[in-house]
């Protein structure tokens, strides 16, 4: 987005100039489409944005601005003082907000990508800016308006929150998905008039590798259409909803850039060469949002505190595409106990005394909160209940008092099959006991959580899984369809902070559905994952900056008590931190929270401020707030014994937001597109080959990777992501080099190494993770055989040269290449492959063959059926159809990982 001053000069005295209005011009990735908005400056209060309806294109765009420039100069060739001048580049639109002057807008001014979920980018906010909107010639001032700026921008906006251009990041990847999986008749009688203007391309001016996204369709004269989905955002979890209301109605849904507070986190496990993408989304609500003692409970809404859903995301990229790749999800919530309570802070203690704040035998604040998730997951909702169960003095123990009978009181009326399940468990006082393990417990009870609600997966059961049969794998719950499976129910976990304990016992539910996931990509042999595996440290790193950042958003510190603290392998250094850390949550609940519950309270617009209002700092409490229906009468109460909503249960266990009823269809917005328009191109998007990018930069090479940042450094490891290792074989650094620099670092040694070394002979070794081969085999990592360097004597340097940077980044053994055989090398149009490699006859038309081809003639090259059956495992890949490792691929790997991080 750039956003242009129109200046003029006024007839004012001494002439004062001043702007009259801003011109946003907004455009995609690849500068080809632009929209504009003019937003008027005149007015002292009011917002007037008028929208531009038309798209122009770059040459278009570029005259209009140069009008605008030209027509508002007072004289001809004037330069600066008039005209036209830009003010500043963003990335998006945060939103518009007024306290007591006029409207500001918050612009994106810095990104940074976090993560890739199917070829859509999704971006972390680094940098913001708020821009006044009104002419200072009609600026109205109030005292007060500074003090209200202040408080709004100590909501740090570059910290922790996310957007993404084409990916809903409110919703879960189950419901985008199963969303284009909806049958096709319930889409085509969309009102074409509300549609946009299809732009017709011929097949030849685009070209797209992966499938596109979306539902096909036959259009006029035989153009194929696609019919876009535009869906209506899950706005508890939408924290600039408030901020976009004013201009919702007016401006085109591209303006509109929906924004979560959380977490997102992206590592990649490399699986003998298979790129596998563990992506972590955690989506905090934004209703009864606050800090850690001031918002406790539930409100009369059924929001309750402290609200996150956390979301692990699990897909093999290699294959991009959301029709053709491999996903697979699993989302598990946490939230405070959703009763009335709360704890005094003026008390300055480090546990101030929990207290019930309002009666409710029928549990009417714990319906609502339980009808809220079953219309969103499903059933069965189950609640693992952390808090302690025997105290001295009676504490924490209130809630679990309290909560026991509201969930007995809501399942005698719901049916037997979908009743709420309640775990209790004391976590605090299993940890002290020297001869339990608080690990084995919380596995016994993932295990069964994820057994009774499945995870979601967008393909059916590979055939291994006939071949090689599990138990567990039959007792998998959720729904199974068609086209996969689906998520049925979720877990609910809370302890008093849901920060500590809580992150933990999530991390051990976490673990076992990716094991499951994992199972279910083909990628193990078995539903099972090991402590001290690469695979297994790379996703407890990931939960532990998720519980992190959730901890300081929260409770004002990071995690005390984290996964090493349970398995009680941490080293005798995490104590003096964990103390350090409990002192900081300390002063942040004594001396900040108040602030910074003034300013989320501001910038959710739960609080607007008026002129006939009292001022934000001048309330005594929040809690009227938060709590709006209890100022009014309510119109019609809600039935204590039907609590649910109406049409839930008939679609039980499956989500009802999910259902393709009349309710969830007027949520969706449809328009018809070609197949080869700019805004479905994952390619263009994705790739960007419009664009002089450095590889080193590239998101893929800088995330997290487990061959560069776990396998440990020595020659002859197992390079498997799935092997025990010991406790002190890491992969990280201990130079204390940045992780960038150490890839450049790899890279480059790995390019000057010598040809990598081939294998006589090592023997096969099988890998199981059952208990009984561990305990067998100790922890100690399997081992290959020391490799010797075999090199033929007439080969030259020039010859193992280029076997070195051809199998470097591609993984090719080109032991069949002589000397001679360098004027055979070929330049092919991969697109014209791409098309032509379904006909049972492969046509090989070479762009150019260097000592012989004119611009007059082109020899055809001869291809042998090495070549031919690289080239089709390639393409058959894209397609998804990923062949079986053999003995050959796993040495070439070993030696690839040895040369390149080792």
């Amino acid at each position: 987005i750039e956003v242009f001053n129109l200046n003029i000069l006024s007839s004012l005295p001494k002439h004062i100039k001043h702007t009259l209005r801003y011109f946003l011009v907004g455009s995609n990735h690849a500068q080809t489409r632009h929209r504009v908005l003019k937003i008027d400056r005149t007015e002292s209060k009011d917002l007037v944005i008028i929208d531009d309806k038309h798209v122009y294109n770059q040459q278009e765009v570029r005259e209009l601005l140069g009008r605008l420039d030209l027509g508002n100069r007072t004289k001809i060739g004037q330069k600066g003082g008039s005209g036209l001048s830009k003010a500043v580049s963003a990335y998006g639109i945060v939103g518009f907000v007024r306290f007591l002057e006029g409207f500001y807008i918050v612009l994106i001014t810095k990104r940074r990508k976090m993560a890739d979920i199917g070829g859509h980018s999704i971006y972390k906010i680094e940098d913001t800016s708020m821009i006044y909107i009104p002419n200072d010639s009609v600026r109205v001032a109030h005292p007060d308006e500074a003090r209200y700026v202040r408080i709004f921008q100590n909501v740090d906006l570059s910290s922790n929150f996310y957007f993404s251009y084409s990916y809903d990041l409110s919703h879960s990847l189950q419901y985008n998905l199963t969303l284009l999986q909806r049958p096709y008749e319930l889409w085509s009688s969309a009102d074409p008039a509300a549609e946009e203007e299809v732009y017709a391309q011929s097949k030849q001016d685009s070209f797209d590798i992966f499938e596109d996204e979306g539902l096909p369709t036959q259009g006029e004269q035989g153009l194929q259409l696609f019919l876009s989905l535009i869906n209506e955002p899950y706005y508890k979890f939408v924290w600039n909803g408030k901020l976009l209301e004013h201009i919702k109605d007016i401006v085109h849904p591209n303006w509109l850039m929906y924004i979560i507070h959380g977490f997102c986190g992206q590592s990649k496990l490399l699986i003998y060469g298979r790129p596998v993408h563990i992506t972590l989304i955690a989506r905090r609500s934004s209703r009864f949002a606050g800090t850690r003692f001031l918002k406790r409970g539930a409100n009369c809404e059924g929001d309750v505190a402290n609200e996150v859903e956390t979301e692990q995301i699990v897909n093999d990229a290699s294959v991009m595409s959301f029709t053709t790749g491999s996903y697979s999800s699993y989302i598990q919530v946490r939230g405070s106990v959703p009763l009335y309570w709360s704890q005094d802070i003026s008390t300055m203690m480090p546990k101030p005394p929990i207290r019930l704040d309002q009666a409710d035998p029928y549990a009417n604040v714990a319906a609502l909160h339980f009808d809220q998730m079953l219309q969103r997951f499903g059933s069965p909702i189950i609640i693992l209940n952390l808090v302690k169960k025997r105290e001295k003095r009676k504490h924490e123990k209130i809630l679990s008092e309290e909560l026991y009978p509201a969930v007995i009181n809501l399942n005698q009326f719901l049916p037997p099959e979908h009743r709420i399940d309640y775990i209790a468990w004391d976590m605090a006082r299993y940890t002290k006991s020297k001869l339990c393990n608080v690990l084995d417990r919380l596995s016994m009870i993932a295990e069964n959580v994820v057994k009774r609600t499945g995870f979601f997966i967008n393909r059916t059961d590979f055939y291994c899984h006939t071949l090689r049969p599990d138990d567990r794998w039959r007792d998998v719950g959720g729904q199974v369809t068609s086209r996969g499976r689906l998520q049925t129910g979720v877990l609910r976990t809370n302890c008093v902070d849901c920060l500590d304990r809580t992150n933990t016992a999530q991390f051990m539910v976490g673990k076992c559905a990716l094991a499951y996931q994992l199972y279910a990509l083909g990628m193990i042999d078995k539903p099972k994952l090991q402590f001290d595996t690469d695979c297994v440290r790379l996703f407890e790193e990931l939960y532990e900056d998720h519980g992190d950042t959730l901890s300081l958003q929260y409770g004002g510190s990071q995690l005390v008590h984290r996964v090493k603290t349970y398995r009680k392998i941490a080293p005798w250094t995490q104590h003096s931190k964990d103390i350090m850390q409990t002192l900081s949550r300390y002063y942040s609940n004594a001396f900040s929270d108040a602030d910074r519950q003034d300013a989320i309270n501001l910038f959710l617009q739960v609080y607007q401020p008026l002129e006939c209002r009292p001022h934000l700092w001048e309330l005594p409490t929040d809690f009227y707030l938060h709590q709006r229906s209890t100022m009014a009468l309510p119109n019609r109460r809600r039935s204590y014994t039907l609590w649910w909503s109406e049409g839930i249960l008939s679609y039980l266990p499956v989500p009802y937001d999910e259902v393709a009823c009349d309710d969830t269809m007027k949520k969706v917005k449809v328009k018809r597109l070609s197949r080869f328009d700019e805004s479905i191109d994952i390619y263009t998007e994705f790739f960007k080959p419009y664009e002089l990018t450095c590889f080193d930069d590239t998101f893929c090479i800088a995330m997290t990777n487990s061959a560069r940042e776990f396998m440990p450094k020595s020659v002859g490891v197992d390079p498997s992501p799935f092997t025990v290792r010991k406790p002190e074989e890491t992969g990280k650094s201990v130079l204390g080099k940045s992780s960038k620099e150490e890839t450049i670092l790899q890279r480059k040694t790995a390019a000057s190494a010598p040809p990598p070394p081939s294998e006589e002979a090592i023997t096969s070794t099988s890998e199981d993770d059952s208990e009984e081969d561990r305990d067998d085999e100790g922890s100690v990592s399997q081992r290959s055989t020391p490799i010797k360097l075999l090199t033929e004597s007439g080969e030259s340097s020039r010859t193992q040269e280029f076997q070195q940077t051809a199998r470097e980044p591609y993984g090719l053994r080109l032991l069949f290449l002589l000397r001679e055989s360098f004027e055979n090398v070929f330049i092919f149009s991969v697109s014209h492959f791409l098309h032509r490699f379904r006909s049972p006859f492969i046509s090989r038309v070479p762009v150019s063959r260097f000592p012989e081809d004119s611009i007059y003639s082109v020899s055809v090259p001869h291809v042998n059926r090495d070549s031919r059956d690289v080239f089709e495992s390639h393409v058959t890949a894209g397609q998804g159809q990923v062949r079986a490792l053999c003995r050959e691929d796993m040495l070439l790997y070993r030696e690839y990982v040895k040369n390149r991080y080792m």
